[in-house]
């Protein structure tokens, strides 16, 4: 039973560390709320528009944003990238400060524009940051009817620097490269159209209020998504995830108790001559019953208290030393994300409650059985 529920409270705070890493990553990136077409991949912006959105209650900052494939070249070497093209105030949000691996995060200089890539894409392409000789190629397919002779026409190619690498997480820095507003405005030709708008809240406000202030607002064209819903698939599999875990290890827990079964079956057997004394003397069905469940209950938690203490003191040595590595030199952490949650505990002793009432039950009720047969 110990080693069982310390295992237990083990995964589970593994699981709630990935858990919470994943959001610290994914924020960095991501917005924290996220505005987007109900139907279609684009939508019409204006400055009405715009400052309708901006003058809702909490919102500090809205980003415009277009954001579609397109083919990159660098020198010899090329990819198919996600090209997310940003105004100027997404640097205001301050989501990458310290996500830049290599150079500056700059998207323009005077009249320079600056592309910042994914370090994947970095390496992938063999980049120069900083290096002004070579510039960075970006192609995008354009949307043209059927039957162009033209084949200049069926793309667009504009130049770019590269101005910065930022290092986030695999899925991002080896698809995304971040470029000017108005760089992918004049390549995808967009003109007033926008794939999304991400939007910084006040430092005092609310998100999920605001969230609900813009859904108001906006209507059943628009989707506005907090951070969590930006990737809902991807946590509810990790939250799919933890209760399969959990109630694995809750099997587990119940084959450790069938001990617990057999002891006390065993010591119901053995005394019954005991039991006979105590019936003799006025116990009644009941109190004997209470004895075994309450023996039973002695060995189960005594058991689970000391996992829960194992488990405890695996996850405070975990966090504050790490001793248990990744394996992996390009990780982002170290060590194994560990994040202890009472709940976790308290679920742990319901179901060891659970499985000691299952388990004790039969043994008490042979017991009291045979205190009713001596009485006769």
């Amino acid at each position: 039973m110990a080693f069982s529920t310390a295992a237990l409270i083990i995964v589970l705070s593994v699981f709630n560390g990935l858990d919470e890493l994943l959001h610290t990553l994914n924020n960095s990136f991501d917005p924290e709320i996220k505005i987007e077409a109900a139907k279609g991949k684009s939508f019409e912006v204006s400055q009405e528009f715009l400052d309708k959105i901006k003058q809702t209650e909490g919102v500090e900052i809205v980003t415009e944003v277009i954001e579609d494939y397109a083919y990159v070249r660098y020198r010899d070497a090329n990819q198919v990238v996600t090209l997310k093209g940003v105004s100027d105030n997404f640097i205001d949000q301050h989501r990458m400060d310290d996500k830049i691996a290599d150079g500056k995060l700059q998207l323009t200089k005077g009249d320079t524009q600056f592309a910042i890539v994914g370090r994947g894409v970095q390496y992938a392409l063999s980049i120069a940051v900083g290096n002004r000789d070579h510039a960075l190629q970006v192609y995008y397919i354009n949307n043209i009817k059927s039957g162009t002779l033209d084949p200049s026409r069926l793309y667009s190619r504009r130049s770019i620097l590269p101005g910065g690498a930022f290092s986030i997480i695999q899925g991002f820095d080896e698809n995304y490269v971040i470029v000017p507003l108005a760089f992918s405005q004049e390549l995808m030709n967009y003109g007033n159209r926008r794939t999304s708008l991400e939007i910084k809240t006040k430092a005092d406000a609310e998100v999920s209020s605001v969230q609900d202030r813009l859904k108001q607002q906006l209507g059943e064209g628009f989707v506005v998504l907090n951070g969590e819903e930006q990737h809902q698939d991807l946590y509810r599999l990790m939250k799919t995830e933890k209760l399969f875990f959990f109630l694995a290890f809750s099997v587990l827990l119940a084959i450790s108790a069938i001990n617990i079964f057999f002891s006390l079956m065993m010591l119901a057997l053995d005394k019954k001559k005991d039991i006979s004394v105590l019936a003799a003397m006025g116990a009644n069905n009941a109190l004997i019953k209470k004895i075994f469940l309450t023996e039973g209950a002695l060995i189960a938690f005594g058991g689970t208290l000391l996992g829960l203490t194992l488990g405890g003191i695996f996850c405070w040595i975990q966090l504050k030393f790490g001793v248990i590595s990744m394996g992996m030199e390009t990780s982002v952490t170290e060590g194994y994300p560990i994040k202890v949650i009472p709940t976790d505990f308290l679920y742990t002793m319901l179901v060891v409650a659970f499985i000691t009432i299952a388990t004790s039950y039969r043994p008490a009720v042979l017991a009291a059985r045979s205190a009713a047969v001596k009485n006769l």
